[in-house]
């Protein structure tokens, strides 16, 4: 599946992964498995890779309509979460670019995008400085 996601409760962080092509289906499929998932909490953080994405879907007027879904749940937490974009290609920053836009003017989601993962991993507050590292701790 293009869109994967480990969440990690003791963190309160969620890691997902795109890779290939990624469609707005893929993302809501994950969307739902994720916010049914029994250690989903709200205001969990997000570590969001976009690094492996080859394309992705061109649906506008389909994207900001999940986009809407996600905000009326995020909105009913009364939550805010802070999402973290792995972008390091020209392709990953254009999808990133689009998440990043529909967040315009919600306050419950602060989305900020990074080339790296080291970085990335510092605005969450994690100690590792690889995703590697970081989801070896799942194991432990």
């Amino acid at each position: 599946m293009p869109v994967e996601f480990n969440i990690l409760p003791k963190r309160g962080l969620v890691v997902v992964r795109y890779s290939g092509y990624a469609t707005v289906n893929d993302t809501l499929a994950a969307t739902e498995a994720y916010v049914s998932h029994p250690e989903y909490v709200a205001g969990q953080k997000q570590l969001v890779n976009m690094t492996e994405v080859t394309g992705f879907e061109k649906n506008y007027v389909q994207f900001m309509g999940m986009q809407a879904q996600k905000t009326e749940r995020l909105v009913r937490s009364d939550l805010q979460s802070l999402v973290a974009y792995i972008a390091p290609t020209d392709t990953s920053r254009a999808l990133s670019a689009m998440f990043v836009r529909s967040w315009i003017d919600i306050g419950s989601v602060v989305p900020l995008v990074q080339d790296s993962e080291s970085e990335a991993l510092a605005l969450l507050g994690q100690p590792e400085e690889t995703l590697d590292a970081l989801l070896a701790t799942l194991a432990a």
